[in-house]
């Protein structure tokens, strides 16, 4: 066993072992960097979403690895509002933003910022570089600036406008802020190098310009910085030790370093990147689950079969399993698949342990029980969870006539079908052995009900008979039941590795009506969690009316089915 991180304070210095074994990559550089007394010895994260959408299970990852970061060495994590695109902005956004990270189990207490904060610095720091003579104002078009980056073959054309003097940049910077020009008239560019092997480091585009109302200055600013740019200043402002960054922004860590080099900014951040998380039969990518919900192939973006935190809070998945998955995921530097099953098992171990069981009968058959009491209802007892006792218990209404799933019986069984068939006998849950006397049917030929004996000396806990049988099977009371909508639900993409929508899943929808459960549901509020026996995890939907129409969504099956169809 690798021995554990001693994290203490003394002086208001902190001293970290930085031997500790079993550490990721991210941890062990950040050790490093204590042991050597850089920043301080602070350690300052950040998590930054851009407000143009609805967090995933990526942000999660990103989430969980900051925050969970920033309470093991005592530090702390910002969340930051990446908001300098006002054309795809809202503050809905950030609202959902905002509840999906507290949902997770994070706060950001006292450390929540915006990009918006800092444009008047971002604006100094942008003259600053002009007036080293590291920017420049361009005037080509967009298509042009993006004909002469050239390729990973070939060097980029320097600009025309590349060697205006520092007073033609700074007039022409000053006239873009006061609105004097139409969108893509002009654009600040960083002067490096049109011949870099790293394309980004050729002139990229630092600011543009934008006639849009922002959600938070409103019409004050015209031109905005780019992510680039902006994400770079506000590390160093914020004092972030480590900038932790998906893989694809590796090739931006030039750029990054470059504008550190080039401005007298109070802290120089660390970035480090790490692979994203790429979970098979699902999409991250926000435009594309855009798409998803702008065409009306989803509700909306808490969907439940969609990748969202929202869509998976809705799904019944608690936040828990989540930060379990994604501390079993780890973070490497190799891009690779995460079986969804990975993530079903976090979320069935969870569950397994904290949800009440119940019984629900999802394609109802009628059972008649001939020799019992006519007008006799029975309270069975029923423990709530089978090794937690502390749930507790609640009684089941039995009766002469009660539910069981259709697909509990069998006219014609294979061997070893050790449910219901005609003169087979089963235990019903919590209650008695019954036998199938006779099977009724319509003109068609379609089974109408089964009606059963029982055996009144074989109640379950009464110790009164030792007959035993293969074969128990859950039920409802016909008469004491409530009626239910269920939810059931595959992946919403058929493809392992979707490239598309176009590989959008038909059938992962199926909706169960007039399903039967037991009665004492009827009281159950939206997000509440239930192991329905032999079925699956369930959770009462939003949209769920207490008392008109209960809606319950499957949050996963009771058995990891994924490696079976691995099989196939």
């Amino acid at each position: 066993m690798g021995s554990r991180t001693q994290t203490v304070k003394k002086n208001n210095r902190m001293t970290i072992d930085a031997t500790a074994k079993g550490k990721d990559f991210i941890r062990q550089s950040i050790l490093s960097d204590l042991s050597e007394g850089k920043n301080e010895s602070r350690v300052f994260t950040r998590f930054p979403p851009e407000p143009n959408g609805y967090l995933h299970i990526g942000h999660a990852q990103s989430i969980c690895l900051n925050y969970g970061i920033a309470s093991e060495f005592q530090g702390r994590c910002y969340l930051r509002f990446d908001d300098t695109n006002p054309t795809k902005e809202s503050e809905n956004y950030v609202d959902a933003i905002k509840q999906d990270v507290l949902w997770l189990g994070f706060n950001w207490q006292e450390h929540l910022t915006h990009a918006s904060d800092y444009f008047e610095d971002f604006y100094n720091c942008a003259m600053q570089l002009i007036e080293d003579g590291n920017a420049y104002i361009d005037s080509q078009t967009a298509d042009e600036i993006k004909s002469s980056r050239g390729t990973l073959n070939a060097p980029g054309a320097e600009s025309p406008y590349r060697n205006r003097s520092v007073a033609e940049n700074q007039g022409l910077f000053e006239r873009m802020r006061s609105g004097e020009f139409e969108e893509g008239e002009n654009v600040l560019r960083a002067k490096i190098d049109m011949s870099a092997a790293n394309i980004n480091l050729r002139d990229p585009v630092l600011y543009r310009i934008l006639h849009a109302e922002h959600q938070r200055t409103a019409g004050q600013w015209c031109i905005y910085p780019l992510y680039d740019f902006a994400h770079t200043v506000s590390d160093a402002i914020e004092g972030i030790t480590h900038s932790l960054c998906t893989l694809e922004f590796e090739d931006h860590r030039p750029l990054y370093e470059w504008i550190l080099d080039h401005l007298n900014l109070p802290y120089r951040p660390r970035q480090i990147e790490f692979s994203r998380l790429n979970l098979e039969h699902t999409i991250t990518s926000k435009r594309k689950l855009s798409e998803l919900v702008e065409k009306g192939l989803v509700e909306g973006w808490n969907d439940p079969r969609m990748p969202t935190i929202s869509g998976m809070r809705r799904r019944g998945y608690p936040a828990s399993a989540i930060r379990d998955f994604c501390k079993r995921v780890g973070v490497t530097k190799k891009e690779k698949s995460i079986q969804i099953a990975q993530l079903e098992n976090s979320v069935r171990q969870e569950l397994d342990n904290n949800s009440p069981r119940a019984m629900a009968v999802v394609k109802p058959l009628k059972v008649v029980i001939d020799n019992y009491p006519e007008d006799q209802i029975e309270s069975l007892a029923a423990n709530n969870h089978p090794k937690n006792r502390d749930m507790g218990t609640r009684t089941l209404p039995f009766s002469k006539e009660i539910y069981i799933e259709e697909n509990d019986f069998m006219e014609d069984p294979p061997a070893k079908f050790f449910r219901l068939k005609p003169g087979g006998e089963v235990r019903l849950r919590f209650g008695y052995i019954i036998k199938c006397e006779e099977v009724i049917k319509d003109s068609n030929g379609d089974i109408l009900e089964i009606h059963c004996s029982y055996d009144p000396d074989t109640k379950s806990g009464s110790g009164t008979s030792k007959r035993k049988v293969k074969g128990t099977i859950h039920w409802v009371s016909a008469k004491q039941c409530v009626s239910a909508t269920l939810h059931l639900y595959s992946t919403l993409l058929s493809a392992a590795n979707p490239k598309s929508i176009s590989d959008l899943n038909e059938e992962s929808l199926t909706v169960v009506k007039n399903a039967a459960l037991e009665e004492n549901l009827v009281h159950a509020l939206p997000g509440d969690r239930f192991q329905f026996e032999r079925t699956g995890y369930f959770v009462v939907d939003e949209n769920s009316l207490q008392g008109e129409e209960l809606i319950f969504n499957r949050i996963v099956t009771l058995r990891d089915s994924w490696a079976k169809m691995q099989q196939t």
